[in-house]
């Protein structure tokens, strides 16, 4: 049953995952987008922290964790994001339904392989400004596209409380940005239409370690790092002259010839630390903190002077509660129950202000009766971005939902 679900369920992704506008935000002019790939939902419900050794569902923040899987884990992951973008002018609102991610983990004794499909980061932002009057310059900047990534990883359990994982990353995907220009009074314009083909190889290393605090409690620990790593960007721009009416609707007039040039941008390198103490199948409470260099990721189309970066750093908070793991009579004693705070200097500045992103999230783990299977949902709420030196602030609610199919695959029957 579960691998008929598991096979309409990718039938049905594969028709949507690339055709998606997964952003609404102007900050996704720059670089190569929104970067959207938080972890799991199971993760994200906690804020992003995860160093428990679960053994049921998929940990793709560190490669380490796949060695713990006791079954064959099949996790996919979607959101609906509801923005209002407001700056000192005014606000505007915006609906997004995504495609967040695709797993399958294996278990093979002591090995754990796991791989799947990411859509890593989005463009997706449309920009308009008018001037009504004579002489007055009007722009509309639009941009679709956006990286996904491919990944194959596999982790090794060295002792019962120790594994150690890598996994490698295959980048993908194409942007595409359009810019128009007209003069009140001047029946002619200008389009600039740039297209962006990009792709490119990351590897990522990890560790994980889980001790005994006392009778009771565990500790827990978790070591990821993603090496800085080159993006090949293939170019192509073309310029040309269009005829424009009062309502902004536009045909061609002219076209110049398509330029090409090539471009190398520099994905930053990534670290993650985690820590926790709980009580297996019960409770547990951690902290994450995420470090990543600046990278270089300023295109040809979207190099300006506005714009600059930093170093990224995430701080998160997070935990679950379980009332009775076992229970068989009271169905709600079994529900996973979490929630998570963060804090996230994103790296990108613009006009000398730097983009922070911070938020709550809770969760909803549901077990699906007479099998290790679960719904997840979660919640976050949270803001981004400010409306200081005429920029924008992001106040997003997120609602997803994550199914995660366990099974046990490769059982060499006994009767035909």
């Amino acid at each position: 049953m579960i691998r008929k679900i598991i096979t309409s369920v990718c039938l049905l992704l594969s028709l949507v995952s690339f055709a998606q506008e997964g952003t609404a935000s102007p900050y996704s002019f720059y670089g190569i987008g929104d970067v959207r790939f938080k972890g799991t939902i199971e993760s994200r419900s906690m804020a992003g922290v995860q160093v428990e050794q679960d053994s049921i569902h998929l940990n793709l923040d560190n490669p380490a964790s796949y060695s713990n899987l006791k079954l064959t884990t099949f996790t996919v992951g979607g959101t609906y994001n509801l923005t209002t973008l407001k700056n000192d002018s005014g606000s505007e609102k915006a609906k997004r339904t995504t495609f967040d991610y695709l797993a399958i983990g294996l278990p093979v004794g002591k090995l754990g392989v796991a791989f799947g499909l990411i859509p890593y980061s989005s463009v997706g932002y449309k920009m308009q400004v008018f001037s009504d009057q004579a002489g007055g310059v009007n722009n509309r900047n639009y941009g679709t596209g956006g990286v996904s990534k491919a990944f194959l990883g596999g982790s090794y359990k060295i002792t019962p409380s120790f594994n150690v994982g890598a996994s490698v990353d295959y980048n993908f995907g194409r942007i595409e940005t359009t810019n128009l220009e007209f003069v009140n009074g001047v029946s002619l314009g200008t389009r600039e239409v740039n297209s962006a083909d990009l792709s490119g190889v990351n590897f990522n290393f990890g560790a994980m370690y889980k001790g005994k605090l006392n009778k009771k409690l565990d500790f827990y620990s978790s070591l990821s790092y993603k090496l800085e790593s080159k993006l090949a960007s293939n170019n192509t721009r073309s310029l040309g002259t269009v005829s424009f009416n009062s309502g902004f609707d536009f045909s061609d007039v002219e076209t110049t010839d398509e330029e090409k040039f090539e471009k190398n941008l520099t994905l930053p390198s990534e670290l993650k630390l985690g820590f926790g103490i709980g009580e297996s199948k019960k409770w547990l409470v951690g902290a994450q903190f995420i470090t990543a260099s600046e990278g270089d990721l300023a295109n040809t189309y979207n190099t300006t002077p506005r714009a600059s970066y930093e170093k990224a750093m995430k701080y998160s908070i997070g935990g679950y509660f379980i009332p009775n793991y076992g229970s068989f009579s009271n169905y709600a004693k079994r529900i996973v129950y979490r929630a998570g705070i963060k804090y996230e200097q994103t790296g990108l500045v613009v006009d000398s202000e730097s983009i922070k992103d911070a938020g709550f999230s809770l969760g909803l783990g549901l077990p699906i009766t007479g099998s290790f299977s679960n719904i997840n949902f979660g919640f976050e709420l949270g803001k981004r971005g400010t409306t200081s030196s005429s920029l924008v602030q992001e106040n997003y609610a997120k609602l997803s939902v994550g199914l995660s199919f366990n099974d046990r695959w490769f059982v060499k029957r006994k009767f035909e």
